[in-house]
């Protein structure tokens, strides 16, 4: 039976093993990656270790495939990742033989070691973001659909007043459900398709 559910620190495994497995515009990037954690390490794994009041996961008889992870505060919570999660990982590649790791890990390490920021205008106007990522079980079964009512639910009880993402270009599937969800395209930078929503 399908459970959604909020996040439990046994699940931070999952985070890192589904975000791999969509990494590669919604589809498996294992074969892309050595290093399993990269992809994770950015994009899942820090929600569930800063703010796991956060996260909601979809749990099957299979286990925890699906997952919604983000922030009421995106400026804070980049200070967080500064002080509390990229050290650690900066200083453990540091000592990893660049050879061990793949083309895509190595892009990976360069955001840990560099990350990106999400554009000021788009922060300003919606200053929470997420990501939601589900395994191929879950799909058109409106999973994410609900996943992301509880996230907003959560986020507007708080007072937040707008939500942002960026979705890869190149994930056609992950674009119709974020616009047909009421999130609208704002910006086009480079292959990512910024998105917004008003709460």
């Amino acid at each position: 039976m399908l459970v959604l559910r909020p996040y439990r620190e046994s699940d931070l495994e999952a985070l890192y093993e589904i975000c791999l497995l969509t990494g590669d515009s919604g589809q498996d990037a294992s074969g892309l990656h050595n290093d399993r954690k990269t992809v994770g390490s950015i994009y899942a794994a820090p929600y569930g270790a800063l703010e796991p009041e956060h996260v909601f996961v979809a749990d099957d008889e299979l286990g925890v495939a699906g997952y919604v992870v983000g922030t009421h505060d995106t400026r804070a919570f980049e200070a967080q990742l500064e002080r509390d999660w990229w050290p650690a990982l900066r200083q453990h590649y540091a000592s990893v033989a660049p050879e061990s790791l793949t083309a895509a890990d190595r892009m990976r390490v360069a955001t840990i070691n560099q990350p990106d920021s999400n554009p000021d205008d788009i922060v300003a106007a919606y200053p929470a973001h997420i990501h939601m990522n589900l395994l191929p079980r879950l799909r058109g079964q409106r999973v994410g659909s609900g996943l992301l009512t509880l996230w907003v639910e959560q986020a507007k009880a708080a007072g937040v007043s707008g939500i942002h993402l960026g979705a890869n270009a190149n994930n056609s599937g992950g674009v119709a459900f974020w616009s047909k969800s009421g999130f609208v395209p704002l910006a086009t930078i480079g292959r990512t398709v910024w998105m917004g929503m008003g709460l």
